[in-house]
């Protein structure tokens, strides 16, 4: 990981210097012009925040707030214009003294240039706290230790990654009909995020790892955290014409992307804990697979070129176009990111995808009420990606599959106008895909079979009523059925042969991807906006929709739903005073089964409600706040059919299955401001937080999860976090 070498303070110091910069030379200039004229803000102030970072690793995830008790804050914005040479400046700044600051800078002349440069820090942390005895955790050689101590007498382990970027745009009219644009845009991304190694012995992949005995480790599970130091650099141009009926505009897009770490390189220990918890030697073979490297994305590159454009024929008729080529590469040498076990005579992957797009469109009004939407977009993906013997399974070897991709999707629109008040819509929709053909040298694991063609048609239907007088709605309906080409079995090293109805038989507990499957969709959507008097304002929507997946299986999805409820409401209680609020709540429903007589019904329901309140209870005071609550939940029932074994069956009634997963926050945002003046104010802003995750993912009941080392991970069940900030501010005209 990268450390800077500077002291935070004069970082600190050099920002708040180039933020005020400009405020002192722009109000030179005003002096001596006075077609100039110039306005903005500066706020100063600080921020307590409670707790520590365990209770904040929810709310201070994104923020910046998680590891300090107090934070400094300043925050400006300047602005100026002159009038006689219609040149704009503007520079402002957000969270300047915290990890999330953002600069922005722009300068126009209108109608004919534009120059904007931004500078913007992002941090994630990590929610997990991390206890480990783990050795340079974060580099790309960390070493493994066991905790002789046992579980929670290692040392506390933050991981976070930190986004540092820095762009330029530039703009200028060539001619009146003529304008280019370019940006250019870098980010570093810096830090470690959460991962992890493991291996289960024995496995065809590596037929020399010996399986458990009573004296001897035959699996193991590891926390190893991925160590990040890449930079990711685009660039772009683009210049358009704009004439009386023709408008074409072309570009190029570049992507570059570089890692610093190629590989990462645990060191693991001869012995580690058994799934019982007690310390064993591993067994033959197991070591070196988990100290093996492991590939982090490689460098690669993108370079895409497109041509736009719109005809007029006649002012109700109009064509659009659009044309398109990408080249996507990798080539990085496995060498060099340190990396062995290539095949003989192969430095590097030799990565290239060629990508080509066209899309064609027209729009017409051949009647005052009638309008006319015709579409069609093609997509091709090539991958030229050489073929090498990459994979070993057992004492075969197999090459790696290139992924070719053809898309077509087309559709066609009428709208009509009934009256002055109601506008009907139908239209139909098309998707057709071609996978290619298998690469007959790799293989395939995970699935029963393999379908190379698609096809998808849905149609959809709408009427809606504009706004008159006091309401306005809509009603939709879409439908769509997905079929395809035969099923093709996989015979990894071998291609593929027909199966199901055109060939061999497929067994009930085959495993086809839903991706793939026949499915059958429907969803119906309801909105609308009610005005009933001038303060009050309602707001309504409900969807519902669902999906039913069919394959030669009786295993996998079998049958998805969706719906949703919202309700928003806006009342202006006086002149004064604004009340609004909000209730949203949504299902999704995942229905599959799974070998073994496994059925599992996966239900999601999330809740949403919040309340809010903006007043002025005298020309210098202004209040206000909101209240929300978010509900999230996931259950996953799980129930046996008659093919479940007694274990099975005796397993579930003893656990009951699954427990739930919950995540629940309560926020209260409070604000209020006092005017010293018609330059100067105070504003006070009061943050509180309640959340509640019961994530068993890596502990349940307040029992960690324990890898096979002893480390940890762990999450405040139950958190509550008070921000309290003040800030001057000081505005100018």
């Amino acid at each position: 990981m990268k450390t800077m070498d500077r002291h935070p303070g004069f970082v600190r110091t050099a920002l708040v210097v180039a933020a005020l910069a400009p405020f002192g030379l722009a109000n030179a200039e005003d002096d001596k012009d006075g077609g100039s004229k110039a306005e903005g803000w500066v706020s100063v102030g600080g921020a307590a925040v409670s707790g520590d970072s365990a209770d904040r690793s929810i709310f201070g995830q994104y923020n910046g707030l998680r590891t300090d008790s107090f934070y400094g804050l300043f925050d400006f914005e300047y602005f100026r214009r002159d009038e006689e040479t219609g040149v704009w400046t503007q520079f402002r700044g957000r969270d300047v003294f915290l990890e999330t600051r953002e600069l922005d800078f722009l300068w126009k002349k209108q109608g004919d240039w534009r120059f904007t440069a931004n500078y913007g820090e992002l941090v994630r942390y990590e929610p997990y706290a991390v206890n480990t005895g783990m050795l340079g955790a974060g580099s790309a050689t960390p070493e493994v230790v066991y905790l002789q101590g046992g579980v929670g007498t290692g040392g506390n382990l933050d991981l976070n990654t930190k986004r540092k970027g820095l762009g330029f745009a530039v703009s200028k009219w060539v001619t009146p009909s003529m304008e280019f644009q370019g940006s250019l845009k870098s980010e570093n991304k810096d830090g470690a995020r959460l991962f992890g190694v493991g291996f289960n012995c024995p496995s065809p992949t590596a037929p020399g790892c010996a399986p458990a005995t009573g004296v001897s480790v035959g699996s193991a599970v590891l926390m190893v955290p991925v160590p990040i130091n890449s930079n990711h650099s685009q660039v772009e141009g683009r210049l358009s014409y704009a004439g009386e009926k023709l408008r074409l505009s072309g570009g190029y897009y570049g992507s570059f992307f570089s890692n610093s770490n190629g590989a990462l390189n645990p060191n693991v220990p001869g012995s580690l804990n058994n799934p019982v918890g007690d310390l064993q030697p591993l067994g033959a073979g197991l070591q070196p697979i988990l100290s093996q490297a492991v590939a982090l994305p490689p460098d690669n590159r993108a370079h895409h070129a497109d041509m736009t454009g719109l005809y007029a024929f006649t002012p109700t008729t109009r064509a659009n176009f659009k044309l398109g080529y990408a080249r996507a590469t990798q080539s990085q040498d496995f060498a060099s990111a340190g990396l062995t076990g290539a095949p003989a005579g192969i430095a590097n992957l030799g990565g290239e995808v060629n990508t080509k797009k066209a899309q064609l469109g027209i729009t017409s009004r051949p009647m005052p009420k009638l309008s006319l939407l015709a579409e069609v977009n093609y997509d091709d993906r090539d991958d030229r990606t050489p073929l090498a013997l990459y994979n070993v399974v057992g004492t075969t070897t197999f090459t790696n599959r290139t992924l070719p991709y053809e898309k077509t999707r087309g559709k066609v629109q009428a709208s009509y106008q009934f009256s002055r008040d109601y506008r009907g819509t139908i239209g139909a929709d098309y998707e057709a895909i071609d996978r290619g053909l298998f690469t007959p040298t790799s293989a395939v694991s995970g699935i029963s079979a393999l379908r190379q063609e698609t096809e998808e048609i849905g149609y959809r239907a709408e009427l809606r009523r504009r706004m008159s007088e006091n309401f306005s709605g809509s009603i939709s309906y879409v439908t769509s059925s997905r079929d395809g080409s035969g099923w093709l079995c996989p015979n990894s090293g071998l291609g593929v042969s027909p199966c199901g109805n055109q060939g061999a038989a497929v067994a009930s507990t085959s495993i086809f991807m839903p991706t793939l499957a026949d499915r059958q969709r429907d969803k119906v959507r309801l909105q609308a906006h009610w005005q009933p008097s001038k303060d009050w304002t309602l707001q309504f929507a409900v969807e519902d929709g669902q999906d039913e997946f069919t394959s030669p299986s009786q295993q996998g999805l079998q049958k998805t739903g969706m719906n949703l409820l919202s309700f928003d409401w806006d009342y202006q209680l006086s002149f004064r005073w604004n009340l609004n609020g909000y209730v949203s709540r949504g299902t999704q429903k995942l229905d599959q089964a799974r070998p073994g007589g496994y059925i599992m019904a996966f239900d999601n329901e999330s809740t949403t409600v919040g309340f809010g309140v903006v007043g002025k209870p005298t020309s210098k005071i202004e209040v206000g706040g909101t209240l929300s609550y978010f509900n999230d939940k996931n259950v996953y029932a799980q129930t046996l059919d008659p093919t479940a074994s007694a274990g099975s069956f005796a397993l579930l009634d003893a656990t009951g299955g699954l427990p739930d997963i919950v995540f629940r926050t309560t926020e209260l945002r409070l604000f209020g401001t006092y005017k010293l003046s018609d330059e100067a104010s105070w504003r006070l802003d009061l943050v509180h937080q309640r959340a509640d995750f019961n994530d068993w993912a890596y502990g349940y009941s307040g029992v960690p999860f324990v890898y096979s080392d002893n480390t940890t991970l762990t999450q405040m069940q139950k958190q509550g976090v008070t921000y309290l900030g003040l800030s001057y501010i000081h505005r100018w005209n």
